[in-house]
């Protein structure tokens, strides 16, 4: 293994006010190291030479790196800064050549950064190279101090800065390259003699310079790198850039936008050109949504596949699939596994769960359909569900092509309706309908006249 990469995540979220650990806050629906593990991957990196140093909170941050399948985890028990943290993780070092240390809560590190620095990592023969940038206001930073022939010297934390080194603009990022062994030979030699009393990575910088080693510094072209989140306003900060990002990326491919107010789109979310995305939609996931749509207002799309020409209108759906030419709303839930093909209308107030619905099959208002295959061309009344559960098992509804399923009709699974068949309204299926027949299945009416109780009603009004 070439290169490794230690992730540094065991900031606790006391200043965030959270229960959660630091790097589990999120931006745009993501953790903060979600954000960090993506551009790792993209820079080439595995879940198999990555290790992550976790600490109050770990099995939370545990159980989100096991889903991205990553296991080497590092516990730092004690807050002793940034040096003692890589220390619990120096067996990464005997696994890998160079190895990329970097916060799990800066958000904005991409993936051309990780590979330019390497680059310039290996070419310059440096044993460690610091990612820099360039910001208008360094406070807070670590400062970056060179050398006459423009080398790095040393890295300057804020609080030991004196006042001429306060006014440098070039700031730590925070990522380092190093070669493996010298770290491991550095560590060692890091103290505590600074004005915060923890061991310093910074200073494994000096240390591998004046045993002779080369170090340079790399300053990156997106200063977003450094940033990171130390509050709420931090992390709505951090939010609110992405959004941006994300909403800009958009602009350009051709989605329009009349108001971008209340819309949050995930990172990885694809949209065709010549869609309009309205005020208060929310598009989650891997969602992919086609050419030519209308989505929202007041819309929730989650890891769906949308076609052309579909029509959301207040829709929440998970994890379903739409097809071209589709229209849906106001006020309807599709929920998981949910098919949808070309041309359906599901109209206001319908839920679908678990059901495939066929070619231009009309769902128009106040009506349930969940485990069901239904084919194409069927016309739903209102008021029409499909009675999936007996409490302990579900069983699915067959519908035929081209059947007219009445108002108020009760199907309950298992049942099959024929092709061509009609449901009488207010009628409970409980029985196999064949193909081309109507059927009408109510209780006997029983009229009783004169009915003392009503006639007692009416005189009281």
């Amino acid at each position: 293994m070439k290169t490794g990469v230690i992730v540094l995540a065991a900031g606790d979220g006391k200043r965030m006010k959270s229960a959660r650990p630091k790097v589990m806050c999120e931006v745009l629906e993501q953790p903060m190291i979600g954000w960090v593990l993506d551009s790792l991957f993209e820079a080439g990196f595995t879940a198999e030479n990555t290790g992550v140093v976790v600490g109050n909170g770990a099995e939370i941050v545990e159980k989100y790196l096991n889903s991205r399948e990553i296991t080497k985890t590092f516990m730092q028990t004690e807050r002793k800064g940034t040096g003692h943290a890589v220390m619990q993780a120096a067996d990464m070092l005997d696994l890998c050549e160079n190895v990329l240390i970097l916060c799990g809560d800066a958000p904005f590190m991409d993936a051309e950064t990780i590979k330019k620095s390497l680059d310039a990592h290996t070419e310059s023969g440096s044993l460690v190279t610091v990612v820099t940038a360039e910001v208008e206001n360094p406070t807070g930073y670590g400062r970056i101090i060179r050398d006459k022939d423009g080398s790095l010297l040393k890295i300057t934390e804020q609080k030991d800065c004196n006042d001429a080194e306060k006014l440098i603009r070039e700031i730590n990022s925070g990522v380092y390259w190093f070669n493996s062994g010298a770290l491991k030979n550095a560590l060692p030699k890091l103290q505590t003699a600074n004005a915060a009393g923890e061991y310093y990575l910074t200073d494994a910088v000096g240390i591998i310079r004046e045993a002779g080693g080369k170090a340079s510094a790399f300053c990156a072209e997106n200063s977003d790198i450094v940033l990171g989140a130390n509050s709420r306003r931090d992390l709505l900060n951090l939010n609110t850039i992405a959004r941006n990002r994300v909403i800009g990326k958009h602009l350009d491919n051709g989605v329009e936008f009349v108001a971008t107010d209340g819309i949050i789109i995930g990172k990885d979310v694809e949209i065709g050109q010549d869609t309009k995305i309205l005020p208060n939609t929310i598009l989650r996931g891997k969602t992919v949504i086609g050419e030519g749509c209308v989505v929202g207002p007041n819309s929730v799309i989650e890891n769906c596949k949308v076609g052309n020409n579909v029509v959301l209108n207040n829709v929440q759906a998970y994890r379903s699939r739409i097809s071209d030419n589709v229209s849906a709303g106001p006020f309807v839930h599709l929920r998981p596994d949910t098919i949808l093909h070309d041309g359906v209308k599901i109209g206001d107030f319908v839920e679908v769960k678990n059901s495939e619905i066929g070619i231009k099959t009309s769902i128009s208002h106040l009506t349930y359909i969940g485990d069901s295959d239904v084919g194409k061309d069927v016309n739903f009344g209102c008021g029409c569900v499909t009675a999936n559960y007996d409490g302990v098992n579900k069983f699915r509804t067959v519908i035929g092509d081209h059947a007219f399923i009445g108002c108020n009709t009760n199907l309950i699974a298992p049942v099959e309706i024929g092709e061509n068949a009609t449901t009488a309204a207010g009628s409970t299926i409980t029985r196999e309908v064949p193909a081309n027949s109507l059927v009408i299945e109510r209780g006997q009416a029983k009229i009783i006249e004169n009915w003392e109780h009503n006639s007692k009603r009416i005189r009281k009004a």
